[in-house]
C-alpha cells in the first residue's frame, strides 16, 4: 500500500512539473492583462498573407486590425504567439490586438502590398468539365477575391466560380455555368484603391465540357393524362426538368440515354385535343430548349348526370321509358323513339346499316342524332 502511494504522488508531481515547464496555452478563464505586441513577421504582405505575431497575453485576444481594418485570427498558438490573415479590409499601418481588458499596439507598421495575380500558362489545363474543381497555378493567387468564367465568343458578363481553396501560388475553384465550350478566365482583386479585374485580352482560355443534353426523339404521338412518354438521346441525366406548357412533369426514370416523363394533369385543359409546348430545362434552369410546339394532350369528353332513372321496358307515369341519351341527360319514352330519339333510323328502317354494322347514311344525318342507350331486361323493371 505504501509503495502504491509513492508511485501515485511521484506521477502527480511529474505531471505538474511538465505543465509548468510548457509554454502557457490558454489555461486562464479570464484575461488578466491587455495584450502586448512585441514583434510580427513578415513586415509586409498582400491580401491573404499570414502574419505571425509574438507578444504576451495573446490567448485572450478576441479581435485584430491592421491599419484600422479588421483581419482574421487564424490560430492562437499560445499566450505568446498567434497568427493573422490579412483581409481586403486591412491597410498599411499598425497591428492592434484587443481583449476584454484593452488593446495592444505594435510599434512597427505592417506594409500592405497590392500585387496583381498572374496565372502561369503552364498551370492552366486545356479542358475541364463544368461543375468540377479546377486548379490554377501562378503567383499572388492569395489576393484574388473572385474568379470569373466568360464565354470566349459573345460573352459579356462572366459567371463567378466558387473558390474552394487558395494560397499564394495556387487557387482551386469550382467551374461555374458557361454559355459555350470556350471560356476566358479572369480575376478580381483589390489594387489599393478599388476592386479591379484582370484584362480579358491576356487572360487564359480553356475548353469547358458542358455535356449538353441532346434529345434524338422527334416524333410525339398524342397522349392522355398519366401516359408515360419516352425520350431518347445523350446526356439526358443532365436534364433538370421536363415542362409541358408551364407544368413540370414527373420523371420516374432518368439515365444518360433514356428519360421517361408522365403527362401531367391540369385545370386548364379543355375537352378534346390540347396543344402544348414540350420543353426541357437543364444547367440549373439556365438553358431551356423546346422539343416541339405541338405536343397533343387528349382529354376525353366526360358527361356526368345524377339522379336519373331509366327503366328496362318499365313504365314512368304509364309510359314505357327505356331510352337514355348521355348527350342530353334525358330519359325518353319508347313512343318518342321514332320522332325524337332517332328519326333517321325510323326513316331508313332496315336500310340504316350496311355490312359490318357500318352506317349507310350521310355523315350529316349520322351526326344529327344524339348518342343514346336502349335498356332492356328479362322482365320489365328498373
Amino acid at each position: 500500500m505504501k509503495q502504491y502511494r509513492k508511485w501515485t504522488l511521484a506521477a502527480l508531481f511529474a505531471c505538474l512539473f511538465f505543465l509548468c515547464g510548457c509554454d502557457s496555452t490558454s489555461m486562464k478563464d479570464v484575461a488578466i492583462s491587455s495584450p502586448e505586441v512585441l514583434s510580427f513577421s513578415p513586415e509586409s504582405g498582400s491580401i491573404g498573407s499570414e502574419v505571425i505575431v509574438t507578444g504576451e497575453y495573446l490567448d485572450d485576444v478576441v479581435s485584430a486590425t491592421i491599419g484600422g481594418g479588421k483581419v482574421t485570427i487564424l490560430q492562437k498558438v499560445s499566450n505568446q504567439r498567434l497568427s493573422l490573415k490579412v483581409t481586403d479590409q486591412a491597410r498599411s499601418g499598425k497591428i492592434v490586438l484587443t481583449n476584454s481588458i484593452g488593446e495592444g499596439v505594435s510599434e512597427a507598421e505592417f506594409t500592405l502590398e497590392y500585387p496583381a495575380p498572374v496565372v502561369s500558362q503552364t498551370g492552366v489545363p486545356s479542358e475541364v468539365e463544368m461543375g468540377n474543381n479546377l486548379l490554377l497555378s501562378g503567383s499572388h493567387m492569395n489576393v484574388v477575391s473572385a474568379v470569373l468564367f466568360t464565354a470566349a465568343e459573345g460573352g459579356t458578363a462572366g459567371n463567378e466560380a466558387e473558390i474552394v481553396s487558395q494560397n499564394e501560388n495556387e487557387i482551386v475553384v469550382k467551374v461555374p455555368y458557361v454559355e459555350s465550350d470556350r471560356a476566358v478566365v479572369t480575376f478580381k482583386y483589390f489594387n489599393g484603391t478599388e476592386n479591379v479585374e484582370t484584362s480579358s485580352s491576356s487572360a487564359p482560355q480553356l475548353t469547358v465540357k458542358r455535356y449538353e443534353p441532346k434529345v434524338t426523339t422527334n416524333v410525339f404521338e398524342p397522349a392522355n393524362v398519366g401516359d408515360v412518354v419516352v425520350l431518347e438521346g445523350t446526356y439526358l441525366n443532365k436534364i433538370d426538368k421536363v415542362l409541358l406548357g408551364d407544368i413540370e412533369c414527373t420523371i420516374p426514370l432518368q439515365t444518360e440515354t433514356v428519360l421517361n416523363f408522365v403527362v401531367p394533369s391540369s385545370e386548364n385543359y379543355e375537352d378534346g385535343n390540347n396543344t402544348k409546348a414540350l420543353k426541357i430545362s437543364y444547367f440549373d434552369g439556365r438553358e431551356v430548349r423546346t422539343l416541339t410546339d405541338a405536343f397533343v394532350v387528349k382529354v376525353p369528353f366526360v358527361y356526368f348526370w345524377e339522379n336519373n332513372k331509366v327503366y328496362g321496358q318499365g313504365r314512368i307515369e304509364g309510359q314505357l321509358s327505356s331510352f337514355f341519351s348521355p348527350e342530353t341527360g334525358l330519359v325518353y319514352a319508347n313512343s318518342d323513339w321514332s320522332t325524337v330519339v332517332d328519326p333517321v333510323s325510323m326513316k331508313y328502317k332496315a336500310a340504316t346499316c350496311s355490312a359490318n354494322n357500318k352506317p349507310a347514311v350521310s355523315e350529316s344525318e349520322y351526326n344529327s342524332v344524339n348518342p343514346y342507350f336502349f335498356f332492356s331486361g328479362a322482365s320489365a323493371g328498373q
